[in-house]
């Protein structure tokens, strides 16, 4: 049998359960705890994309070498200045230089060989000349012994005599033209075999030329890879030739940077930029977008790795301190709107609608303990911002935790930490 003490604590123990079942009650659910923001206006907010890169030259040119030999001069070095037309370096010209002595030589001669036959034309047209001239003397001679040998006061042997000579003759005027058509056919044989011994005089001396290496712009060396007595060699199908220098004209200076596939769409050519380097702290120099690249950039490696596009952006004013190969951050500016409100990224959230409709974009609205789903229309993406319209300025949202904002629902009983800006 139970005790007296027994029951008494038993009462007891069966109060304090009910007790605690009607303080829960009371309560309603745990509550969510929450960081709680405002709806902040911005008088001017900027949509932005950033990108690396390098510094480069508007303009600039990989020197190398049409043809093959030993530097035999470099009268250059790295940074040095030069203009258009200067020799960069000498190659070899020994060879060159024969190959060019002989080329004119082999000319001279075939022009020497066309006068020839100019000359056998002219000493086979006299010849021809005075071919004729005794061919109408020894026709008259026929004629004229024909008509006494018709009346029986010449011989037959004198008249045969003289029909003989009037077709020597014959044979000479023939045998004279086919001389002078003899040397026509030789002058342009001399004529043609001229004109390539010109042209691989053009050639030899375009070589020889070349051993002297000019700048085609002017600029500065901003890379020097070779020495002096080092070899280069003439790019041939699937093997590069030897590049000597890189000639940079940094009269414009040019940021070229890798924008991310995500972003790239957003840009255009004209947005401004502001670009920044490493090896200037604290300075920030502008310019603006010209250029985008049309397709992507090669992925090294099988890796399935996000895509990057070129961008250029030319610096308005650029140091004169710049060079080539320096790296460079820019932020480019998408989009800029003034007076507009904004609330952090994560707020912003999706909710299903009801009826299989599309979902919603919206913000939660802390309203008492509780909150309230309210959609709104979301604009520009300003850093980790973003703009919003459809809610008042200074409303007070859930802006976090992340993974609060994922599960919250509309009505859901919160426990906000004390307010603070959105933005």
């Amino acid at each position: 049998m139970l005790t007296k003490r027994t029951t008494i604590l038993i009462g007891l123990g069966a109060v304090a359960v009910v007790a605690g079942a009607v303080i829960s009650i009371r309560r309603g659910p745990a509550r969510v705890a929450i960081e709680a923001g405002t709806v902040v206006r911005q008088a001017q907010f900027r949509s932005s994309v950033t990108a690396s890169g390098e510094i480069v030259a508007t303009r600039y040119a990989d020197i190398g070498s049409d043809v093959m030999g030993k530097i035999v001069e470099l009268p250059v070095a790295e940074g040095d200045r030069v203009r258009a037309g200067q020799i960069l370096a000498r190659i070899d010209p020994v060879q060159a230089r024969s190959e060019a002595s002989s080329a004119t030589a082999q000319v001279r001669a075939l022009e020497a060989d066309e006068r020839g036959a100019t000359e056998q034309i002219r000493a086979a047209t006299y010849d021809l000349a005075a071919a004729e001239a005794r061919a109408r003397d020894a026709d008259q001679q026929l004629a004229r012994k024909r008509e006494l040998n018709e009346r029986g006061l010449l011989p037959t042997a004198e008249f045969d005599s003289a029909r003989a000579a009037a077709d020597a003759a014959a044979a000479q005027v023939a045998s004279a033209r086919a001389a002078i058509d003899r040397a026509r056919q030789a002058l342009a044989s001399a004529g043609r075999r001229g004109a390539q011994a010109t042209a691989q005089q053009v050639r030899a001396d375009d070589v020889f030329k070349k051993t002297s290496v000019a700048s085609p712009i002017d600029g500065i060396v901003s890379r020097l890879r070779v020495r002096e007595g080092e070899m280069v060699v003439v790019g041939i199908q699937n093997q590069p030739g030897t590049t000597l220098m890189t000639i940079s004209d940094l009269g414009a200076v040019n940021a070229e940077v890798k924008v991310a596939e995500a972003d790239v769409l957003r840009l255009a050519a004209g947005q401004s930029a502001d670009v920044t380097l490493e090896a200037l702290p604290g300075r920030r120099f502008s310019g603006r977008v010209i250029e985008i690249g049309a397709s992507a950039l090669p992925v090294a490696g099988t890796s399935a790795a996000a895509r990057e596009f070129r961008v250029v952006v030319r610096l308005d004013s650029p140091d004169p301190g710049l060079r080539p190969g320096l790296t460079c951050d820019a932020e480019i500016v998408t989009s800029e709107r003034a007076n507009v409100l904004t609330v952090p990224l994560q707020t912003v959230v999706l909710r299903s609608s009801a009826g299989g409709a599309p979902d919603r974009s919206g913000v939660f609205v802390i309203r008492g303990d509780r909150v309230a789903f309210a959609p709104v229309t979301a604009g520009v993406i300003g850093g980790v911002d973003i703009e919003v319209s459809g809610v008042e300025e200074g409303t007070a949202v859930v802006v976090g935790p992340y993974q609060v904002l994922r599960e919250l629902k509309d009505g859901t009983a919160i426990k906000a930490s004390a307010p603070r800006r959105a933005s």
